[in-house]
């Protein structure tokens, strides 16, 4: 399975005349060390389920330690925990309060997005932040209700239950399908199988956001309007069509507030965004907007009624919710669909925002464990009146710029909301409807990134597809719907791309022994009496007779050129396998039936440079010994001129 090193002509330039004579090595193509197939199932379920090596930190450790690096595997508020002092808890109290600021709005806000009571979106700020404080690996991601994951869940939920009609049964289904996402992604975490949310691509999820940020926004102008009777769809013609057709419930006073407070919002975001150190001003501003407008609406409650407000909100902690847990009846599997919706959705978001503000301050946030504490997060929360949350971008960036040590600003947080639930909640009643709403569309505005649309345009046109069906597909049909049109298309991509892979005709770069795309590279140039390809995938199943065909019509189109160029007869096709990472016994089986073909036209098949897998199955099956010494190389270099100096020995041209 070796080659010696012979002295051979130098055949790498097209014009033989001007070859010259050197010494060049052909080395031999060695197999891998032998594994047993334990071993190798061994390595391969390490490298899918264990690439970050978790055991690694408990090596060579005395038991003492071993139970203290568990502890804080488990439960990260060990690590951080050990070394807090005066000065982070300084830091941490200082963005705590100005991210409750924030959340307190921002949590009433999202629950009336997801059809919930408001009070609900105050009780998912109290208790998640101080599970994931304990459990979470992120020192700057502040949680709680989402907008996204709120919309998601109102959508599915209302289309079969009625919030209004039939609300305790809502609320159930609410609680039990946050239960549901915690469980799942709890599970993710557990099983180490958060690969699987690798599926929602970048392109899916910057249409997804974009066209249910643009729902989001319509849905808003039922609170801005003063309109009364709105639908409960999701889609854009039917809330264009409930907002013209209500023209007469538009109310005056309500539109010059809004408009009012939404400028003053926007403008307040836009001075953040120029100037981060005026951070301060943006997260103040929806807190200071809710004071200033419940205070307009209860010095003119007497002269207007036309400017609707929260009313009642119950004083006091989260009430136990676990007897409210729906696990039977007709509307289940509405509740786990949901779940696991907005449970991907909610974890997605949760460990990018995560992940984005740990690589801005040079340290790792933990996928899986990031799974398994939003998990638990969720399914604690379903059983204490709360719904899903997960780490929020615009909180966790005002707490990153608030000066965030630790997770412990999740519960100077969840501290100030418990403040609020026991002693602040009378100063909500006269909080009027509009203000919810321009604070949820100053949010939301932000996740239409309009210059990553463009960015996939100019890069990857079938990615800005995928995207645009996304968008359009949650704009138009629905929410969910539109997800998983976005996911189907993604899939049809990854399978264009496995059963139909690229192949490339190489040639030499003249004067050096390298082989490039003819092309991509202008100077490489064919080599006579030889056709040179290359793939650039796996040979399995799903691709092989593909490829088999596809590389007899490279051969034929070969030998038409060269005919219709009077050129130098074709001999040997020389495969490049350096990309083939991997292949089956469909592929060996092709070719094993390419090698056969090939010859009953009086051409030889060469392989150049199987990767260790790849050889071994070749070598069990077989088709090694069928090729011969002459038919396996290192490199293409290699091949071209150990097989050139054959031929020429042979008196062959």
């Amino acid at each position: 399975m070796g080659h010696g090193t012979n002295r051979v002509e130098d055949m790498t330039s097209p014009n033989t005349a001007t070859a010259r004579e050197t010494i060049v090595e052909i080395h031999s193509v060695c197999l891998p060390p032998k594994k047993t197939t334990f071993q190798k199932l061994k390595k391969r379920f390490a490298d899918v389920f264990f690439p970050d090596d978790p055991l690694e930190r408990f090596r060579n450790q005395t038991w003492r330690n071993k139970v203290i690096l568990g502890l804080q595997s488990l439960f990260p508020i060990f690590t951080w925990g050990s070394q807090y002092d005066l000065k982070l808890f300084r830091s941490d109290v200082i963005s705590g309060l100005t991210i409750a600021s924030l959340a307190i709005p921002q949590g009433i806000s999202y629950a009336k997005l997801a059809n919930l009571p408001p009070i609900v979106g105050l009780y998912s700020s109290f208790v998640p932040p101080l599970i994931y404080s304990v459990l979470g690996s992120s020192k700057h991601l502040a949680v709680g209700p989402v907008s996204i994951a709120s919309l998601v869940m109102g959508s599915m939920l209302s289309e079969s239950v009625s919030p209004t009609q039939d609300p305790v049964l809502y609320l159930k289904l609410a609680f039990t399908s946050t239960f549901f996402a915690g469980l799942f992604q709890a599970s993710l975490g557990l099983l180490r199988l958060g690969f699987l949310i690798d599926f929602l691509s970048k392109p899916t999820l910057v249409g997804f956001t974009a066209g249910a940020a643009v729902i989001v926004s319509l849905q808003q102008l039922k609170g801005l309007l003063g309109i009364v009777h709105f639908t409960g769809k999701m889609q854009f013609i039917p809330v264009m069509f409930s907002v013209f057709n209500h023209r007469s419930e538009w109310s005056w006073e309500t539109i010059v507030m809004g408009l009012g407070f939404l400028i003053i919002l926007l403008t307040t975001r836009h001075i953040s965004m120029r100037k981060p150190k005026l951070f301060w001003i943006s997260a103040a501003s929806p807190l200071a907007s809710v004071v200033i407008s419940t205070l307009l609406v209860f010095l003119i409650r007497n002269k207007t009624h036309a400017i609707s407000f929260i009313g009642h909100l119950p004083k006091g902690l989260n009430p136990l919710s676990s007897n409210m847990l729906y696990f039977s009846g007709t509307h289940l599997a509405l509740a786990i669909k949901t779940g696991i919706i907005t449970g991907v959705l909610s974890l997605t978001e949760g460990i990018a925002v995560g992940r984005t503000f740990a690589s801005l301050k040079n340290y790792q946030v933990n996928g899986n464990k990031e799974m398994m504490a939003i998990g638990f997060m969720n399914m604690v929360g379903s059983c204490t009146s709360c719904y899903v949350t997960t780490g929020s971008f615009s909180r966790s960036a005002v707490n990153y710029n608030a000066g965030a040590k630790t997770a412990a600003s999740n519960i100077v947080l969840a501290s100030t909301v418990l403040v609020t639930l026991l002693f602040l909640m009378p100063l909500f009643y006269y909080t009027p409807n509009l203000i919810l709403a321009a604070i949820i569309l100053t949010a939301v505005i932000g996740l239409i990134d309009y210059q990553a649309a463009y960015k996939l345009y100019k890069v990857d046109k079938f990615d800005f597809f995928t995207c645009m069906c996304a968008f359009f597909g949650v704009l138009l049909v629905s929410v969910p719907l539109g997800l998983a049109i976005a996911v189907v298309v993604s899939v049809i991509k990854i399978l264009l791309h496995v059963t139909r892979p690229n192949t490339l005709e190489f040639g030499n770069i003249q004067g050096t022994q390298i082989y490039q795309s003819l092309k991509r590279y202008r100077e490489a140039s064919r080599i006579h009496g030889f056709l040179i390809l290359a793939v650039e995938s796996p040979i399995y199943f799903a691709n092989s007779t593909y490829l088999q065909e596809r590389i007899l019509r490279w051969t034929r189109e070969e030998e038409t050129r060269i005919k219709e160029n009077n050129g130098s007869t074709l001999k040997c096709i020389v495969l490049d396998m350096t990309a083939v990472s991997s292949i089956d016994t469909s592929g060996i089986e092709a070719v094993f039936e390419l090698r056969r073909r090939l010859e009953k036209q009086s051409l030889q098949l060469v392989l150049v440079n199987p990767v260790g897998s790849v050889m071994e199955k070749l070598h069990k099956s077989k088709i090694i010994e069928s090729l011969g010494l002459s038919g396996l190389y290192l490199t293409v270099a290699e091949a071209v001129a150990d097989l050139s100096s054959t031929w020429k020995a042979h008196g062959q041209p």
